[in-house]
């Protein structure tokens, strides 16, 4: 079904401005069987859709044949949605029992919630077992066929292993996988959780990097955008046929079954490349509200309080607060360059309250985009959209001493962590990882690499790592960046008071 290459060689990772060598690992590397470009993904044709749902190898005849049905009936019917009676028979004649999932979010220290798309109106009897306990049993039922479907696994032990199966009300088999819940807040246990962004489609069908994450025992993984839907502009229709397409994956289908994923988009995800906000001749607030729905459907991310304002929302996982930010859908151009442009004011008061009221020892703040300017000179980002905005948020972290605060970015193909360096002498730390497709993209360092740690040029396929030791008097945070060999290319310590403004 594919082929295979076995990996034992010395990489040369570009480390301070330096080559630096280092081992790997041996490891089996599936490869793909077809090749495509970023270029010919970004066209989401038929013929390049099917190449990238093969490249690893054909589904099952079943998937493969209901995704080309409902592929086509989206493509050709513009007010489409997977709840069109055509699109649940097409899934019933090919008798599969899940149109999608299943897909794990929302890690809580006592749950988790699982989302799928089931086929027929029938009951969902989800079986869970903790690791040494008893089994327990979950019901829930469908609004109708193909729809959405989240179901909330509560009261369960933390920081515990689990496994778990769905069932129809018949006693089929729907779908299974595994999951380990988050410690509790206040435990002084280890949380690890990846991350990363720009699969854009290709990265998607690679089971690769996803196999690396899940063996490394992350709780939970971060996407930052840049994902599952390549450049469809505001047509809904095409948007749900990728997200058909990332649920046709056998790949995305085992991984996304047990780990539980937060996703955050970015602009090819939004409409097309660059693209945000209400930008004029691309989209207007109905559509914006639609996409921000169509969003919120097809990702298990945990409820908000923020009424359809946006896609941006906070969790707790262990002791570790994360805050995953809408850097695109909510930008103003008729105040581009002003304070308030990028964020919006509703989300940018969320964000300072939330950061104010946060008890977690650490805090995982994203951005699609670059927090700092060193790369393309700060392009479709913070940098030459909204400075003041910018510095008022870290001002904000600085004169509240809000520690344990880490950024996380993407946008920018590569990986490359840079220190922030404030006039008030505190530092930042952002980390990038936008390696998850392993697509072209600009240098590794940036012009001037003053402040840079390290910097990988696009085309490397690698996903950032952070763990979080609480137990320590000085909680430490590690950022590791692994390549789909699962090699570390690199690894950087810092510890809570280094990250704590005085």
């Amino acid at each position: 079904m594919y082929k295979a290459v076995v990996l034992s060689l010395v990489s040369l990772a570009l480390t301070n401005g330096s080559l630096a060598p280092r081992a790997c690992a041996e490891a089996i590397v599936e490869e793909p069987i077809y090749e495509v470009t970023i270029g010919q993904a970004h066209q989401g044709s038929l013929k390049f859709d099917t190449l990238l749902l093969d490249s690893y190898g054909r589904p099952s005849d079943p998937q493969r044949e209901f995704y080309l049905a409902a592929r086509k009936i989206l493509t050709t019917s513009v007010n489409t949605s997977p709840w069109d009676p055509r699109i649940v028979q097409a899934a019933q004649e090919q008798e599969l029992p899940l149109i999608s999932g299943p897909m794990l979010g929302n890690l809580t220290s006592s749950g988790v919630t699982v989302w799928v798309r089931p086929a027929r109106l029938d009951s969902l009897n989800v079986q869970v077992r903790p690791r040494g306990g008893e089994e327990r049993v979950f019901t829930a039922a469908a609004d109708r066929p193909g729809a959405a479907t989240r179901i909330d696994l509560t009261g369960l032990p933390p920081d515990t292993p689990h496994e778990y199966r769905i069932l129809s009300g018949s006693g089929r088999e729907l779908g299974n996988g595994a999951f380990r819940t988050a410690p509790a807040p206040d435990a002084a246990e280890t949380v690890r959780i990846g991350f990363g962004s720009c699969f854009h489609k290709i990265g998607v069908q690679n089971p690769n990097l996803m196999r690396r994450v899940a063996e490394r025992g992350n709780h939970a993984v971060l996407l930052l955008g840049d994902l599952a839907v390549d450049d469809r502009d505001a047509d809904l229709n095409l948007h749900q046929a990728d997200y058909l397409l990332r649920d046709a994956s056998k790949a995305w289908r085992a991984f996304s079954a047990s780990i539980p994923i937060y996703a955050s988009w970015d602009d090819h995800d939004y409409l097309n490349n660059d693209k945000s906000g209400l930008q004029e001749g691309q989209i207007d607030d109905a559509q914006r509200d639609a996409l921000r729905k169509l969003w919120e459907e097809n990702w298990a991310n945990p409820p908000t309080t923020v009424e359809g304002r946006g896609i941006y929302f906070n969790t707790v996982i262990g002791g570790v607060e994360v805050i995953m930010l809408d850097t695109r859908s909510c930008r103003r151009w008729d105040l581009r360059n002003q304070r308030g442009s990028y964020l919006g004011d509703a989300q940018k008061q969320w964000l300072l309250r939330t950061l104010k009221a946060s008890t977690a020892k650490f805090i995982v703040l994203t951005s699609g985009t670059m927090w700092s300017d060193c790369m393309s000179k700060g392009k479709d980002s913070w940098g030459t959209w909204d400075t003041q905005e910018r510095e008022e948020l870290f001002g904000f972290i600085e004169a509240n001493g809000i520690g344990g605060v880490v950024l996380l970015s993407g946008d920018r193909h590569g990986a490359r962590g840079f220190r922030i360096e404030r006039p008030s002498g505190f530092t930042f730390y952002e980390f990038e990882a936008a390696t998850l497709g392993g697509v072209p993209g600009p240098e590794a360092f940036a012009p001037d690499a003053s402040t840079q740690i390290f910097g990988y040029a696009a085309g490397l396929k690698a996903f950032g790592e952070l763990e979080f030791n609480l137990g320590k008097p000085d909680p430490e945070l590690t950022f590791c960046l692994v390549d789909e060999q699962g090699e570390e290319l690199e690894k950087h310590t810092l510890t809570r008071s280094q990250m704590t403004p005085k």
